[in-house]
């Protein structure tokens, strides 16, 4: 892909281009560690920024610093995991996501073969992973060009801003204004979310 071709393109979107020119360089960063971030991901979920990256540490902090294997957290007992803050419910979705992968039920490695749609039927099969979080690993792990994650707050968020609307856009007023950001969406997604000032931190 061509970062030039995809800018013209999202460009021709008067709107989009205001923003693309504000935010300035696109600079998306993606994690080859496909576990970490699913289990990042999972942690984040309906949490504001600076929660996720404090729980987020300290949950690594249990494993001396570096990041745990799934075979590491199936062994970790919840009482321990509980410490770092998070939630019975989200052990209970990353150790179930661990078990998945130990027991191969969830070919991690091989998601990156499948297309989008297929990456998004094979994740949402493990409890506690929606579509929002699938979408995350699309942009963030796999690196895919044309997610847009109608679901995410920040980007309902960033399109009534760019839109001067009163309330929130539903996800088909989101899909039909993006029909004209194909195939960059995640671009266009990515300078959305940059558009956010609590969004400063995203790479």
């Amino acid at each position: 892909m061509s970062l030039n071709i995809a800018i013209r393109v999202l460009k021709k979107d008067p709107k989009l281009a205001r923003v693309i020119n504000s935010v300035g360089k696109y600079q998306l960063k993606t994690s080859r560690n496909h576990y970490k971030l699913l289990v990042e991901t999972i942690i984040t979920q309906q949490l504001g920024e600076s929660a996720a990256k404090s729980i987020s540490k300290r949950f690594r902090g249990l494993y001396d610093k570096r990041f745990p294997r799934p075979s590491d957290v199936i062994k970790t007992p919840e009482s321990k995991i509980r410490t770092a803050g998070l939630s019975r419910m989200k052990i209970k979705y990353i150790k179930e996501l661990s078990k998945n992968i130990e027991a191969k039920k969830l070919k991690i490695h091989s998601l990156s073969k499948l297309s989008d749609e297929e990456v998004i039927t094979q994740l949402t099969q493990v409890k506690g992973i929606g579509r929002w979080t699938a979408e995350m690993f699309l942009i963030f792990s796999l690196g895919r060009m044309d997610v847009l994650p109608v679901g995410d707050l920040g980007l309902q968020k960033a399109v009534q801003l760019l839109s001067s609307s009163s309330k929130l856009p539903t996800a088909n007023e989101i899909e039909k204004m993006a029909e004209k950001w194909r195939p960059y969406r995640t671009i266009a997604t990515w300078y959305l979310w940059k558009s956010l000032k609590k969004f400063d931190a995203i790479g």
